[in-house]
């Protein structure tokens, strides 16, 4: 059985660092994200008998080894969950990206979101959103909240019933810009989380992380735009510290992140415009402004030398009729 899905990537608003079981991708504490649009990543998925073994193929190029290893795992996760006979049969999976992939913009929120949403459909699953995120997360922990979509939180656990994303209520969409700094660096987000418990600022991340989640959990249910996105800018900092002083010593910000940064500041102070900037593992920017200021903004990202797009708030995975093969 054939079946195609879509999802949207995420911008981490209190991001998870580190796991606590790897192999279940269990995080450490909760996280809140929202989705962007039109970003997206389309997916493909085929049990048959006629293929000789599991295929992935992710914008044309067959995966291989840890990567090959991660989708492997969300295809056995849908498999553990079915009774439909076909799906002992070998599977493809093709994958699309509309973005570019490893530069901090959450293309593997995306792509396992969509392979979950399409996995769950062609293993005849009748599973909701909430319990399809379980399937994604194998895959990476912040595809969970891709999966529900718009501002989602992934609350931690020690299971399947309880590790889990759910939307939050919020109007923030209507009026949301998100001005997007593309810094092309490329980046590894899955070893930074194997390291994290390593760094010496791992215990104070998450001795105010729950505190947090709390405050911006409140600033969304009341439409607070300055404080949701002034919590985003500094969990980025907080998450950047973390990864800093790792083993590795992980710096993923470029000259060109910091001059956006440096840039959002003086519209902030000097013309008094609602923005704030934020990032997740990667070089890239998140610019989040009102859709009064969004060209302003847009042009002030665009003199730091990088390129722009601007987006908006994406919705849940969702099949389509359309297949990739």
């Amino acid at each position: 059985m054939k079946a195609t899905a879509m999802a949207h990537p995420i911008q981490g608003l209190v991001k998870y660092h580190g796991m606590r079981d790897e192999i279940q991708r269990l995080p450490y504490h909760d996280s809140i994200s929202l989705c962007t649009a039109p970003s997206h990543t389309r997916t493909t998925v085929e049990f048959s008998m006629d293929y000789d073994e599991d295929t992935f193929v992710v914008d044309g190029e067959e995966l291989e080894g840890r990567a090959a290893e991660r989708v492997e795992a969300v295809v056995e996760k849908a498999r553990s969950k079915s009774v439909a006979a076909h799906t002992v049969y070998p599977v493809r999976l093709e994958s699309e990206n509309s973005f570019p992939s490893n530069v901090g913009l959450g293309s593997s929120s995306s792509g396992f979101a969509a392979a979950a949403m399409a996995l769950a459909e062609a293993a005849e699953l009748d599973a909701s959103r909430q319990e399809v995120s379980t399937i994604a997360r194998v895959g990476s922990a912040s595809a969970a909240r891709a999966v529900t979509g718009a501002f989602s939180q992934l609350y931690t656990g020690l299971n399947d019933e309880d590790c889990r994303s759910r939307r939050i209520p919020t109007d923030l969409h209507e009026d949301l810009k998100i001005i997007v700094g593309l810094v092309p660096y490329h980046k590894e987000t899955e070893d930074a989380h194997r390291e994290a418990a390593d760094s010496h600022m791992f215990q104070a991340r998450n001795a105010h992380i729950h505190e947090q989640i709390a405050e911006m959990r409140d600033a969304l249910r009341n439409n607070d735009f300055d404080r949701a996105f002034e919590l985003a800018e500094h969990d980025s900092l907080s998450l950047a510290a973390t990864t800093m002083t790792g083993p590795s010593a992980w710096v993923y910000w470029q000259p060109a992140t910091l001059k956006i940064f440096n840039a959002v500041r003086e519209l902030r102070e000097e013309e008094d415009i609602p923005v704030y900037f934020s990032t997740d593992t990667g070089a890239s920017v998140y610019v989040n402004t009102t859709e009064e200021y969004a060209e302003r903004v847009e042009e002030a990202v665009a003199d730091c030398g990088v390129s722009t797009t601007v987006w908006d708030v994406g919705g849940p995975a969702k099949l389509l009729d359309d297949h990739l093969f």
